[in-house]
């Protein structure tokens, strides 16, 4: 039988990815050749220690868990929506600790983020100058007149040292995205970060790729001269490694565990909305709320749970951030102040992140 669920939200790694049933005819792929999965044990020095501290504390849902199956059942990225807060983007580090993922991919987005962004960098201008180089390595080599005259060991050494930076491939690099598709023997975890600060076409030029699981860099497609067989290294993203690039198509074999996460500062098209599993993630309730500051900060004394009870008060009128709760209980606990002081202290430090309040009475 199955595994269900994969994905248990225990935060204590295993395999499980492994037991992953077929995917749905209409969501298989079959690319290749086939790259080993990433050293999970490369995760911890990937990312901050931030990540992982979050990676380790992330406290799921069961409304999370299942929609985390879910998208990883389907092979359908997830779009994680939400207030500030609420670990939106933690649940991508969570998942890739738990199942092993390796250190995940992060595209952060922006107003000028385009879909080109994502998937590759090509710089024309380093490979105009590298066959600078190695034209004036060439020249040089055939004024060299060495033992074995204009082709002894040092002309050939010094031109052969030149062309091999100047293909395509050198000057070129996956992005993110381009990375994630890589057909991988288990899937990759990539975060596409606040995807709804994007330019208004971003979401709709991600509805190919994400259904096709492929993309082409043209630059490799066009190139006369590739390795042999018509296979590039490029390197890949987050990584000093090259990865090899068959007549300069990519497509995955798992694929990825893709997470985007959204503020709801703007609805996205329909086609797009219906090619995700969606999660809406609420402001924790007072349980929940403890089980936080219990896995960040150890079990709530009675100031820190007069401190959760205020902060779930002031939740009702404006936006507050669990983050800023946690900050007020650390220096609630570490601060030698008296109530009076820590009170004044914890109204500044969770402040209202938008303007729908209505009183700053804290």
């Amino acid at each position: 039988m199955p595994l269900w669920p994969v994905y248990t939200g225990t935060n204590e790694p295993h395999d499980g990815i492994t037991e992953l049933p077929p995917p749905p005819p209409w969501r298989a792929f079959d690319g290749g050749p086939v790259l080993p999965a990433p050293d999970a044990s490369a995760d911890a020095a990937a990312v901050s220690p931030d990540r992982t501290h979050r990676a380790e504390t992330y406290q799921a849902t069961e409304d999370t868990v299942q929609l985390v199956n879910a998208a990883l059942y389907l092979r359908r990225p997830l779009l994680v929506t939400g207030p500030p807060g609420t670990g939106k983007s933690s649940l991508a580090y969570a998942v890739a600790r738990e199942l092993r993922l390796g250190p995940v991919l992060r595209w952060n987005i922006t107003s000028r983020s385009t879909l080109h962004d994502g998937l590759y960098q090509y710089d024309p201008l380093s490979r105009l100058y590298a066959a600078r180089q190695e034209a004036a390595g060439a020249h040089r080599a055939e004024r060299a007149q060495g033992p074995e005259g204009p082709e002894g060991p040092e002309g050939r050494e010094e031109t052969e040292g030149a062309a091999d930076g100047s293909g395509i491939e050198h000057h070129l690099r996956l992005g993110p995205l381009g990375t994630a598709l890589l057909p991988y023997a288990r899937p990759r975890a990539l975060l596409i970060d606040e995807i709804d600060k994007s330019d208004l076409d971003l979401p709709n030029d991600l509805l190919n790729v994400l259904e096709e699981g492929q993309y082409e860099i043209p630059e490799l497609v066009r190139a006369s001269r590739l390795a042999p067989g018509g296979v590039a290294e490029v390197l890949a993203d987050g990584t000093d490694e090259r990865v090899p690039v068959a007549r300069g198509r990519v497509r995955c074999r798992a694929f990825p565990f893709v997470v985007l996460t959204s503020n709801g500062e703007r609805e996205f098209p329909p086609a797009f909305l219906r090619r995700c599993v969606t999660l809406h993630l609420r402001q924790p309730d007072d349980r929940h709320l403890a089980d936080i500051v219990r896995a960040h900060l150890g079990e709530p004394d009675a100031y820190a749970r007069t401190l959760i009870d205020r902060f779930l008060s002031r939740a009702g009128v404006g936006d507050l951030a669990t983050d800023q709760l946690l900050n007020a209980i650390y220096l609630a606990r570490s601060a030698d102040l008296d109530t009076e002081s820590l009170d004044r202290l914890a109204e500044q430090l969770m402040p209202y992140l938008g303007q729908t309040a209505g009183s700053d009475v804290f």
